[in-house]
């Protein structure tokens, strides 16, 4: 499971620190690809392979279905991290999310995902004041 939130840069050819905590669960090769909210989704393997299957049920007849394909493979890319423990971040994936100096990198159960700072706080700051409102209309945490 991934969890946390870590603060990197992305270097001037587009690699970015892995933060340690992730790197054994992500495994040798990993997939990054186009996210929700203009952010990066990072998953192992394992986890690809299933979202991947789920969406492979969807109806190809339905408009929205083949644009949510198209928008989530075609941005796809296997990954590894190098000696440095860095990833490089192909350049289409940092132009989406905006990724150009400092980016945010959570951890969210099974995947993780990259943030630009900027859109991150933003995105944050907004979201933040409906956070229990959220709670109360989707999850029933019985606590």
């Amino acid at each position: 499971m991934f969890m946390g939130e870590y603060r990197h840069n992305v270097d001037e050819k587009g690699r970015m620190i892995v933060p340690a905590k992730f790197r054994d669960n992500l495994g040798s090769s990993f997939v990054v690809t186009r996210g929700l909210d203009r952010c990066l989704f990072v998953y192992p393997q394992e986890e690809w392979k299933k979202l991947e299957n789920q969406l492979k049920t969807l109806p190809f007849t339905k408009k929205d279905a083949r644009a949510f394909t198209r928008f989530f493979f075609s941005g796809a890319t296997e990954c590894e991290i190098d000696k440095q423990g860095r990833v490089n971040i192909a350049s289409p994936l940092r132009e989406y999310a905006q990724l150009d100096k400092e980016c945010v990198v959570i951890g969210v159960s099974n995947r993780v995902e990259i943030w630009s700072k900027v859109i991150w706080e933003e995105y944050f700051a907004e979201s933040e004041e409906s956070f229990s409102e959220i709670a109360e209309n989707i999850v029933d945490f019985d606590l």
